[in-house]
């Protein structure tokens, strides 16, 4: 679970400088000056998707799926109930290349929580999981055995204007 708390704060890291290259892209206007509530433009921000790509080592598939519905679902919910989350959801890679994962985690939030919001929400959710930082960060090593992490991506939906 420390991987997601780390992957949270990468992701904070990476929203604040996309932020500014989506603001300068969209806006084209200076910051002080007040956008009119329908500047012509046709899309409007969404949620925010946190895509992690998963590689199934062989013979790890039954094993990570039963992490997936039990201990990893878990956390998602609580997450959910604590309104950190609004959706979470496992996809197949079902035409997988090679180099591409196995499987996409997806978490769906409507804001990327901030630093001090990151930190008081791992707190919570070490007491939830009645874990220690270090045992969490071990039973994260312990699933490197039958699978990989390819990478993680953090995308924002885009609405179209009514």
């Amino acid at each position: 679970m420390r991987l997601i708390h780390s992957l949270k704060i990468t992701g904070v890291a990476l929203t604040v400088a996309l932020a500014g290259c989506i603001t300068s892209a969209t806006a084209q206007q200076p910051a002080a000056e007040a956008a009119p509530a329908d500047d012509g433009y046709p899309l409007v921000s969404g949620d925010f998707w946190e895509v992690t790509g998963v590689d199934i080592k062989p013979g790890g598939g039954l094993y990570y799926a039963n992490h997936l519905a039990d201990r990893w679902r878990a956390s998602q919910e609580f997450a959910k109930s604590k309104g950190w989350i609004k959706d979470y959801m496992v996809f197949g890679n079902y035409y997988n290349r090679p180099g591409e994962p196995d499987l996409y985690l997806v978490t769906v939030m409507e804001k990327i929580p901030t630093g001090a919001e990151s930190e008081a929400q791992y707190q919570e959710f070490r007491v939830w999981a009645d874990a220690t930082t270090e045992q969490l960060a071990s039973e994260n090593a312990d699933r490197a055995e039958f699978r990989e992490i390819t990478g993680t991506t953090l995308l924002q939906e885009m609405k179209f204007r009514d």
